[in-house]
């Protein structure tokens, strides 16, 4: 028999209909493919909402183009980026850390004794020196003696300049130019390490990181030397004021005086750490308003125990009992020792490099048109 073949017009009507079921097809495709994507939407906004995920709309960068951030639950699994600040923190307890801080005040004020109750060790000038004979000096003399500390395997260089002389003679005029010259000079020869061809790995960092200044507890205003000082030293290290000796004054003559301080040091332009300009955050703006509001910290220093209530304490005793250094009702210590070790002493080395350091290098730069001289020698005992 001979074999049918279909006409054209059956050919065309197949193929319509062919057309028309992949057309069909497709719409239901794109149909459920929106349908999904609006799903994965609502559930982004739904998880954003809850701050599971932080969703970042990416933006142009000069280098790459686009540039977002991929947080939290976009991740497919674990990534092991956190496992950084491990890495970070073990090369920082093998290699240490360096911590200079300057304690200025005049004689009798306590300055040795409260270095050894910050750090409760021996590591005053004055605890080192086995002959040490307490004598007013003519001239202020830099003094300095460093120390390695070590707490829990991490390890410190504590170095502890020492003013000898500072605001101990009847005309004092001038008397904060050595400790000025000082500071200037350590910035000076760090900048000349850096700007060597070959430098060293690990650059020696003598810069001053804290000036601690010793108000003497007179419960009146602040004196003419102490606002030049401060005046001068604030543009170039961070300076951290304190009552000195504190248990002289009563609780309301204490804070009548901090009131009086505060007062003076606005009315004069005086600079102390932490300046509100350099708060990083709005968290970092609250923790330093509630230093700002005690500034300056009225405090006590002792390296004596004595038994209060079956435990040992670090106090003063006297006629009617104990005050006890570390108990935030009695002195602010504490505070301070928060401030200078616990809480901010990253902080008072970021600001030492970044704002202070930075602001001499480039007057530096500029004053000698990238060509160095060598600094004054000026003699300092160490």
């Amino acid at each position: 028999m001979e074999e049918v073949k279909p006409s054209a017009v059956e050919d065309k009507a197949a193929a319509e209909e062919a057309v028309e079921e992949r057309v069909a097809q497709e719409k239901t495709e794109d149909s459920t493919a929106q349908n999904k994507e609006t799903e994965e939407r609502e559930v982004d906004v739904e998880r954003e909402m809850e701050g599971e995920v932080e969703v970042v709309t990416p933006c142009p960068t000069e280098s790459h183009g686009l540039q977002g951030t991929i947080k939290g639950h976009d991740l497919f699994g674990y990534v092991g980026i956190e496992a950084v600040l491990d890495q970070m923190r073990r090369k920082t307890m093998k290699a240490g850390f360096e911590f200079n801080i300057m304690v200025v005040g005049q004689s009798g004020l306590g300055k040795s004794t409260l270095v050894n109750t910050l750090f409760k060790s021996k590591v005053s000038r004055k605890s080192c020196s086995p002959n040490y004979e307490e004598k007013i000096s003519k001239t202020v003399k830099l003094q300095s003696v460093s120390h390695v500390i070590e707490e829990k395997g991490v390890k410190m260089k504590l170095t502890v300049i020492d003013t000898p002389g500072f605001g101990d003679q009847i005309n004092n005029e001038n008397c904060w130019e050595p400790i000025v010259s000082y500071v200037n000079e350590q910035y000076e020869r760090y900048l000349k390490e850096e700007l060597y061809v070959n430098r060293k790995p690990r650059i020696p960092d003598t810069r001053v990181h804290c000036c601690v200044y010793f108000l003497p507890a007179t419960g009146h205003w602040l004196r003419p030397i102490d606002v030049e000082f401060m005046k001068r030293l604030g543009k170039i290290v961070s300076i951290v004021p304190i009552i000195a000796k504190a248990d002289t004054l009563t609780m309301e003559e204490r804070q009548e005086f901090k009131q009086r301080i505060r007062q003076d040091l606005n009315a004069n332009g005086i600079r102390v750490y932490p300046q509100t300009e350099y708060d990083e955050d709005p968290e970092d703006r609250i923790l330093n308003d509630k230093i700002r509001e005690n500034i300056p910290f009225a405090v006590v220093g002792t390296d004596k125990e004595h038994q209060v209530n079956g435990n040992k304490v670090l106090g003063r005793k006297t006629k009617w009992g104990i005050i006890e250094v570390e108990n935030v009702a009695h002195c602010e210590f504490t505070n301070l020792r928060d401030l200078l070790i616990r809480s901010h002493l990253q902080d008072l080395k970021d600001v030492t490099h970044n704002i202070h350091y930075e602001t001499f290098r480039v007057r530096r730069l500029n004053e000698s048109n990238l060509t160095l001289q060598p600094p004054v020698s000026t003699v300092y005992c160490s």
